[in-house]
């Protein structure tokens, strides 16, 4: 264990509950941490809970934050320039050899991208700035749960511009990198199916043919880069996203491509809300965070546990460990929920 470098965790937004749980989770989380935040507010939560931090490292880049600046609930400009930076500083280390994966706490894109901070404007989350600061040819949203993973065609995008945005390309990105994922996590010849844009998968081409035109050709694609990989999966076709999701939620499916953001999310966050793992593929570093937000209204109260950022941890670790990696699923079972 010892011979293992940190995972580096960007602990979110200074004002939600991210800060806390990233405490919570390094006091149980069994492997090295880098915690990147605001280090006064960090041994301050550590202390209020009797959690010794001190055999992880704590690294805040830039000056202490000022007390208006990590007030619960009340995220500030100062606020959002420095979840950016904690961002930032974690993939260096990762970048630098220093750390083996980053995982993330939870932030707020709209008080990043007004803070004001270089290059925050353009800030639509982490998934598309780690594509850009890394230079990544493609990187594919995912999620990943005991029960059922997902991976998303496109992520932030208004409703109104999926249909455009779409491409044999883009389904066949996010059906691949969703077969890799969960081959590379042990499943055996992983079940996948790709759901439909439109109800009932078009219905043969009466109530759209994106299905015909987009996602069927993507699948092909998918298929065949698949194949190339040496990946054994079994390919379940085209369905109706309802269908798909809810072959999902009986095991009949071990995973399911999503068209958009919240055609994934709403049946993830249903089939269990913090349970799930973000993680985000085909960048050449490995990227974990939380499935839920920045608790604006629980931060502060003690209301939030850490069961979505051990999780996110442990997917890190395996990820990274190599075969044999143990699991922190079991342990976690007993443990309360966060806060609805």
């Amino acid at each position: 264990m010892s011979e293992l470098a940190p995972i580096a965790l960007s602990v979110g937004c200074p004002c939600g509950i991210g800060p806390e749980i990233a405490v919570e989770a390094a006091a149980r989380f069994p492997h090295p941490l880098v915690l990147i935040g605001d280090e006064a507010q960090l041994r301050e939560l550590a202390a209020r809970r009797g959690h010794d931090l001190s055999r992880h490292r704590l690294l805040q880049p830039g000056p202490p934050l000022a007390a208006s600046g990590r007030q619960p609930g009340r995220p500030a400009p100062a606020s959002g320039a420095a979840q950016l930076a904690w961002i930032d500083a974690a993939l260096d280390l990762v970048q630098g050899g220093e750390a083996r994966a980053l995982t993330t706490g939870p932030v707020s894109k709209k008080v990043i991208a007004s803070s004001g901070a270089p290059g925050a404007a353009s800030f639509t989350g982490h998934t598309e700035h780690l594509q850009r600061r890394l230079g990544a040819d493609e990187v594919i949203m995912a999620f990943w749960s005991p029960a059922l993973s997902t991976s998303l065609a496109t992520t932030h995008l208004p409703l109104r511009e999926v249909p455009g945005a779409l491409s044999p390309e883009r389904v066949a990105s996010a059906a691949f990198w969703l077969g890799w994922l969960l081959t590379r996590l042990g499943q055996e010849a992983p079940r996948i199916a790709v759901a439909g844009l439109n109800p009932h998968a078009g219905e043969g081409g009466l109530l759209g043919d994106e299905e015909r035109r987009i996602l069927e050709p993507g699948l092909e694609q998918a298929k065949e880069r698949a194949d190339r990989a040496g990946l054994a999966i079994r390919w379940q076709g085209v369905l109706g996203s309802e269908t798909a999701f809810r072959q999902g939620a009986s095991r009949g499916l071990d995973g399911v491509v999503a068209m958009y953001h919240d055609q994934a999310t709403i049946p993830m966050k249903l089939l269990g809300f913090g349970e799930a793992v973000n993680v985000s593929l085909g960048l050449p570093v490995v990227r974990t965070s939380v499935d839920h937000g920045t608790g604006y209204d629980r931060a502060g109260t003690g209301a939030a546990d850490a069961r979505g950022l051990l999780l996110a941890l442990e997917l890190a670790h395996r990820m990274t460990a190599g075969p044999g990696a143990t699991s922190l699923s079991g342990s976690l079972a007993g443990s309360p929920r966060m806060a609805r």
